[in-house]
């Protein structure tokens, strides 16, 4: 799953910068509770909430378009 990822990148981020969780919290304005309960993979965080968290710890949130396959290929999505 994709948030798993996001959920080890940024706890990994905040431990190689020596940023606390209360730090983060007062840096981002995140509340310290939505940061506790997201490092342990509970509640779910708005995209603005993970933007600010990100970047914060230098970090951005990059949107990718699916690579099709070929059944989908012929069909125009956008």
């Amino acid at each position: 799953m994709h948030f798993d990822k996001i959920l080890e990148i940024v706890k990994k981020r905040r431990d190689a910068l020596n940023v606390t969780q209360e730090e983060l919290s007062k840096l981002s304005g995140v509340g310290l509770r939505t940061i506790k309960q997201f490092e342990r993979g509970k509640g779910n965080p708005t995209l603005y909430t993970l933007f600010k968290l990100v970047d914060v710890l230098g970090l951005e949130i990059e949107l990718n378009v699916k690579q099709l396959d070929n059944h989908e290929a012929g069909e125009n999505i956008l």
